[in-house]
């Protein structure tokens, strides 16, 4: 990890991951390479996880990053390189051990079986985690210091971003035999089956994605309630995220849910004047 923004800048992929990457050149030094330490660290996680290496040893090297975290937080002399930098760029901002042991869990959860129609409880902990996780350690880096707006606002942005994101994924998502729809959820909408492929092609798939998307309304009208009682130093990052997702989840919800296919594009345009917007608003 010699250079951890090239390393952040090559993994993202996304046209909003792109847009998020530019707007976080402006902040401090100190704090972005802090955010480029996470992002990283996530990508290092989720590429083991996804990597074609058997399940051993995965698990292998899973455990070895919670030994990693002791090497870190108890003994202040980390072993790997990303650990050297997880200690040099955000000890400083006091990043709790347990929120990287957390996202560490989270990330290998599924590890050796895809989820498959979870419950909404199930799904909840698996935004709060994947999703949840990264806003709660990139909040304490914006400068966020109340540990309940943290907790509010990372749990409500971790669901939105992750609803979002699992449905515009949504045939991808089954192609690789993952469904992350809830099993209330497919009920409802009078869906029996849970095997991915099948649900994929059901008739009725448009009304479990819209209970779902339903969660998402709430937890973007929570992330924008919070936001506006923050100062803008801490809030405008995470707004300009939240923005960028939104703007994906409004648009599949303008051409309707019963359409999964191309996934939603947003012009570099569009992107710009979000951008723009943030980085200026008074």
């Amino acid at each position: 990890m010699n250079d951890l923004r090239k390393i952040v800048r090559s993994k993202i992929k996304s046209g909003s991951g792109r847009t998020v990457f530019w707007g976080m050149q402006l902040l401090p030094k100190a704090k972005r390479e802090a955010l480029y330490t996470l992002f990283a660290f996530v990508r290092h996680l989720e590429d083991v996880v996804e990597s074609p290496v058997e399940l051993a040893e995965k698990q292998e090297i899973l455990s070895m990053w919670r030994q990693e975290m002791d090497n870190i937080f108890d003994r202040k002399v980390p072993a790997t390189d990303i650990g050297r930098r997880i200690y040099k760029n955000c000890m400083r901002f006091k990043l709790p051990k347990e929120e990287f042991l957390n996202l560490v869990d989270s990330i290998s959860a599924n590890i050796d079986n895809p989820l498959q129609a979870p419950s909404l409880s199930q799904l909840s902990g698996y935004c709060r985690g994947v999703g949840g996780m990264t806003g709660s350690l990139s909040l304490r880096v914006f400068g966020c210091t109340d540990e309940r707006i943290i907790k509010e606002l990372s749990t409500s942005l971790g669901s939105a971003l992750q609803i979002t994101n699992i449905l515009r994924n949504v045939k991808e998502d089954a192609q690789n035999n993952r469904l992350y729809i809830p099993l209330e959820l497919l009920k409802k909408a009078n869906i029996t089956a849970t095997d991915p492929k099948s649900v994929v092609v059901d008739k009725n798939l448009a009304l479990a994605r819209q209970e779902l998307a339903a969660i998402a309304v709430k937890d973007y009208e929570k992330v924008y309630n919070i936001l506006a009682r923050l100062d803008k130093s801490t809030s405008r990052p995470i707004r300009l995220i939240t923005d960028l997702y939104k703007r994906y989840f409004d648009m599949m919800e303008k051409r309707g849910w019963e359409i999964i296919s191309p996934k939603p594009r947003i012009s570099k345009w569009c992107k710009l004047g979000i951008l723009l917007r943030n980085l200026f608003s008074a």
